[in-house]
């Protein structure tokens, strides 16, 4: 069963949402053995330190923010094994006093093995995030600002990069704020004359356009939106995947019909040897012929003589 406790309705106009944060269940055990579970509203600090299970809310931009980044640090170390990108994974901290924290985006170098992890322990694993990025919201930006920025600090997080939404005379606006380890703790990160930030763990640049979150190669080339590039990237497969297939079967049509000119070209060359032969024949035959004839040329020849020669030998009795 899920329980919550209603608001006074006389005062539930001048009340802010309480689930504003989010929210979590609690499980609770009765008198009689059995058990209820109460969905509880999430406070700001539930924000900050999370436990597994929290539901955060987000907005649709924050969510498309976190996923085109994940995914472009992720095909940026596609080649570096060791590698792994988490998107709103708990990460609990190997610093005495400092309670799990549930990033945006955190960049780890150097892990083991990877795991379908829920919580991130740095102490049992070994090693901490190298880069971690925080979309702020309205309602949570400032524990972005300033709680995460002193604890990631704590943390020693060697770079931490902020992507802030604020108001300016009434207006939504975006900037980028970046802090990088020094001897001393963070240093504000200056952004180049674009305004973009060299994220040095995945190098790569981090700018906005129109303020929309992009990133760029080292070149200054966009990245783009992944999810466009997929989508291409499934066409272009498809469409080499058809023109193979059109080649190979042109080249099976080409191959029988090399075979049948091969064997036309086989059938002309036995006619041909057929006709020389037949010819070199009647050739023969011919030239038989002619000596057979030559010779009963010869033996008429020789009885006509030797007819003249009787008649005679009789006239002369």
């Amino acid at each position: 069963m899920t329980t919550t406790a209603p608001l006074d309705p006389t005062t539930q106009a001048e009340q802010p949402d309480p689930w504003r944060y989010g929210w979590r269940y609690v499980h609770h055990q009765l008198p009689d053995g059995s058990s209820e579970v109460e969905q509880v509203p999430l406070t700001l600090d539930d924000v900050l330190h999370p436990e597994e299970g929290d539901q955060v809310t987000h907005t649709v931009e924050h969510v498309q923010f976190c996923t085109y980044l994940t995914n472009v640090f992720e095909a940026q170390l596609r080649n570096s094994p060791t590698a792994v990108v988490l998107s709103d994974v708990r990460v609990a901290w190997d610093v005495p006093g400092l309670r799990p924290h549930g990033p945006d985006i955190a960049v780890i170098f150097g892990v083991r093995e990877k795991r379908n992890w829920s919580t991130f322990d740095v102490a049992e694993e070994g090693v901490r995030p190298s880069l971690i990025i925080e979309v702020t919201s309205p309602e949570t930006r400032k524990i972005d600002l300033y709680d995460k920025l002193e604890q990631y600090e704590q943390a020693d997080v060697p770079m931490y990069v902020i992507v802030e939404t604020y108001t300016h005379k009434g207006v939504a606006a975006r900037r980028l704020r970046g802090h990088q380890m020094t001897p001393t703790g963070y240093a504000p990160m200056q952004p180049d004359e674009r305004g973009w930030l060299w994220l040095e763990p995945v190098s790569l640049w981090l700018g906005l356009q129109d303020g929309i979150v992009e990133c760029y190669d080292e070149a200054g080339q966009p990245l783009g939106d992944y999810t466009a590039m997929a989508e291409t990237l499934a066409r272009l497969s498809a469409e080499r995947a058809e023109a193979e297939r059109q080649a190979q079967a042109e080249a099976a049509a080409r191959s029988e019909a090399e075979q049948r000119l091969f064997e036309a070209e086989q059938r002309r060359a036995q006619a041909e040897r057929q006709a020389q032969a037949e010819a070199a024949a009647r050739a023969q035959a011919e030239r038989q012929a002619q000596v057979e004839a030559a010779a009963r040329a010869t033996v008429e020849e020789r009885l006509r003589t030797l007819e003249m020669e009787l008649e005679r030998l009789r006239k002369g009795e």
